[in-house]
């Protein structure tokens, strides 16, 4: 069992910056992918990133450019760097996480509220 754990969350103006953090605890595990989410207010949850123990990160189109994801391999952390933020990206942003190849589990999340 994995459990993630989301800090970082907060307000910010529109054009600020917010960092993200999710940490993976439990007992033996191997990481597959790490990803964040989000889910706004009567939406749907949408992918935000994505990144493979390769590094290989992917990312939806709306944050391109303006989001980072990370992860530390030590620590089992993976990071959510977000620049030039909008108010529509307001939401709680989840992370979530597949590991030993068949398995998966998602944190609580975090809300990030960007004020215009």
């Amino acid at each position: 069992q994995v459990q993630l754990a989301e800090s970082g969350g907060g307000l910010v103006q529109a054009g600020g910056s917010l960092r993200l953090s999710c940490a993976a605890s439990g007992s033996a595990f191997s990481i597959n992918v790490m990803d964040w989410y989000r889910q706004a207010p009567g939406k749907q949850r949408e992918l935000v990133a994505t990144i493979t123990i390769g590094g290989i990160t992917n990312y939806a189109d709306f944050v391109k450019g303006r989001f980072t994801i990370s992860r530390d391999y030590v620590k089992n952390t993976v990071y959510l760097q977000m620049n030039g933020l909008k108010p529509e990206d307001t939401a709680v942003y989840y992370c979530h996480a597949r590991y030993d190849d068949d398995y998966e589990t998602w944190g609580q999340g975090t809300q990030v509220t960007v004020s215009s």
